[in-house]
């Protein structure tokens, strides 16, 4: 099985900062795209950011130029920047992997558990 920890999340003043942390383990070949999702209170869980194996990013458009993804590949580790928080940034953050398991062929996706994050006006 591959389990999924995130860590960092906490409640932080607008325009301060944190830095969000996700770990994988377990049964893993190969680790191919990691990613951070976040939902808030009555809305759907939407795509903050994205890293491929070739380290490719995508940002969801509210967040360009103000959060920052990265991977470790050695330590199966991803990680998200996030500076100058507003309070609509309010959520709790999920991360995703998609993994290819030993002895898989195929690639499966797992989430964590979710940490929350809170920017106070």
């Amino acid at each position: 099985q591959v389990q999924v920890v995130e860590s960092g999340g906490g409640l932080v003043q607008a325009g301060g900062s944190l830095r969000l942390s996700c770990a994988a383990s377990g049964t893993i070949f190969s680790i191919n795209a990691m990613g951070w999702y976040r939902q808030a209170p009555g809305k759907q869980r939407d795509l903050v950011a994205l890293i491929t194996s070739s380290r490719s990013t995508n940002y969801g458009d509210s967040v360009k130029g103000r959060f920052t993804i990265s991977r470790d590949n050695a330590k199966n580790t991803v990680y998200l920047q996030m500076n100058s928080l507003k309070p609509e940034d309010t959520a709790v953050y999920y991360c995703n992997v998609i993994v290819r398991r030993i002895f898989s062929t195929n690639e499966d996706e797992y989430w964590g558990q979710g940490t929350q994050v809170t920017v106070s006006s």
